[in-house]
């Protein structure tokens, strides 16, 4: 669903996948993805809590993408202002997965690079 392959993954005592490790972007941020059957006693149902934002370059087809491997939309591509575009999707674990432009995001690359 990211473009990338998983840098470690565990599998549940069920064999089935229930961990996902990813390293994204230019800085190599660590992503982990957890299967929700190892949510905490007592959660609640459904996607719930903070979400996380990645930048990506192109908003609209990171969405498309995601959308293709099985993720369902959770908030749709959404004008923010001062150049910033977000939209949120749920993965097939139950996790919401945000992606982004960001402006400020690129003026640090540029700085930095």
């Amino acid at each position: 669903m990211l473009g990338v392959e998983p840098d470690f993954e565990r599998a549940g005592a069920d064999g089935r996948p229930g961990y996902y490790e990813f390293r994204l972007g230019d800085h190599q941020h660590e992503l982990g993805l957890v299967d929700s059957r190892y949510a905490p006693s007592g959660a609640a149902p459904g996607p719930g809590g903070a979400v996380v934002y990645r930048h990506v370059d192109d908003l609209p087809a990171a969405v498309a993408r995601l959308l293709a491997a099985g993720a369902r939309e959770h908030d749709p591509i959404r004008e923010r202002g001062a150049g910033f575009v977000t939209a949120s999707v749920v993965d097939p674990f139950g996790n919401v997965l945000g992606v982004m432009t960001n402006p400020h995001y690129l003026e640090m690359l540029q700085v930095k690079g």
